[in-house]
């Protein structure tokens, strides 16, 4: 039977790219694995097919001869024979080398292997600012922990006047192949942990590793509003990457260290607001402290503990808000102490004088007294 145009099977255009070839043989050795089709007796030669397409048409010279004689420009031996991986079941194994292949830093394209590349890993530094410096915003240092290359190797791992070696393992390529049944799934290499050589003779100054630790200092830039937990990310601030990889970030998370007066509630402050038992029975003014000064706050005469007035704007106004939030005061009525002797015979007279008439000067407390006796039945 005559074969089928290897554009026809992967369902390309001949001006297809390598990695539209790439992609449409994958999708079909997925749809037609026989593992996945046990029921359809054509999936495995569907499958073959796929397979003898792509490895055709994914190699330069040989797709070349193809375009321009078809299946008589190739080698007649790579038709369908077990060698070739179209029948067999290594051309199985070999499919999915070539699919997962790139998931497990596997080899590109058809032959040779490729050094794993990883991206540096993300750091995380806890920086303690106040409350008004989150409120404001501003910028600080910082002194964080890094690696920088050997100076002594200039980043090899290898001592002075020797070199790394072609791993044994995997040949330099940094990947080793594990079979299990038809499956074949390339690993990183455990010799040399993807690089592709290995150090005989390690430097003295980093033990191999290439890079030895040090430390930078950073400017981070605090925006005005931030708020605990908040992150700041400073890109390729991380650390570095393996194998020439990109360096990872380092996120700035904060945290507020606690304040004398306020307690922070989003945009939100709060703070107590200690009045005397004169100032709360009669009315008066007080001074109440702010993020910018000093602010003064009416009271009203009878005012009882937990109170709250709430000064509009007198909050923070959040990174990602619109306008500040309020400053919320909670009263809190002090009772007197270290009483001086004539002090006590004036509270002693003015209860005297309020207990004649409970209900009216103490009403709250009044009410709680006919709550117990209706309880116990009085």
């Amino acid at each position: 039977m005559a074969k089928r145009d290897y554009y026809e099977v992967l369902g390309i255009n001949r001006d297809a790219s390598d990695d539209e070839i790439k992609k449409a043989y994958r999708r079909l050795a997925m749809k037609h694995h026989p593992d996945r089709n046990p029921d359809n007796p054509k999936a495995e030669e569907h499958f073959k097919e796929a397979k003898e397409a792509y490895e055709i048409l994914s190699d330069a010279g040989k797709r070349q001869a193809y375009d321009q004689y078809g299946h008589a420009g190739i080698d007649p031996s790579a038709g369908g024979g077990p060698g070739f991986g179209g029948a067999g079941m290594g051309g199985f194994a070999d499919a999915f080398s070539d699919i997962f292949g790139d998931i497990f830093g596997g080899r590109g394209g058809m032959g040779g292997g490729r050094t794993n590349v990883y991206r540096g890993a993300d750091l995380r530094y806890n920086l303690e600012i106040t409350l008004e410096e989150a409120a404001r915003g501003t910028e600080t240092r910082i002194r964080i922990p890094t690696m920088a290359e050997c100076d002594t190797c200039h980043g090899s791992g290898a001592k002075k006047g020797s070199e790394p070696k072609i791993c044994p393992t995997c040949g330099g390529h940094g990947q080793v192949r594990m079979q299990q049944g038809f499956f074949s799934i390339q690993q990183t290499c455990p010799k040399c942990h993807g690089s592709g050589r290995y150090i005989a003779d390690p430097c003295p100054s980093c033990h191999g590793a290439g890079r030895v630790k040090q430390h930078k200092t950073l400017s981070v830039k605090i925006p005005a509003g931030i708020d605990e937990g908040d992150r700041i990310r400073l890109s390729g601030e991380g650390e570095p990457g393996v194998n020439g990889g990109p360096p990872g970030d380092l996120y700035v998370q904060v945290h507020l260290k606690p304040h004398a007066v306020f307690q922070r509630d989003h945009d939100d402050l709060h703070c107590e607001m200690p009045v005397s038992f004169t100032v709360a029975a009669l009315g008066g003014e007080i001074e109440i402290p702010t993020l910018d000064g000093v602010a003064k706050l009416k009271i009203p005469a009878e005012t009882q503990t937990g109170k709250v007035f709430r000064l509009r704007g007198k909050g923070i106004k959040g990174v990602r808000s619109i306008g500040h939030g309020d400053l919320l005061c909670h009263v809190v009525v002090e009772t007197p102490v270290s009483l001086t002797e004539r002090q006590k015979e004036l509270l002693r007279e003015f209860e005297q004088i309020s207990q004649g008439d409970a209900a009216k000067h103490n009403p709250k407390a009044q009410g709680w007294l006919d709550r117990v006796r209706e309880f116990f039945g009085g």
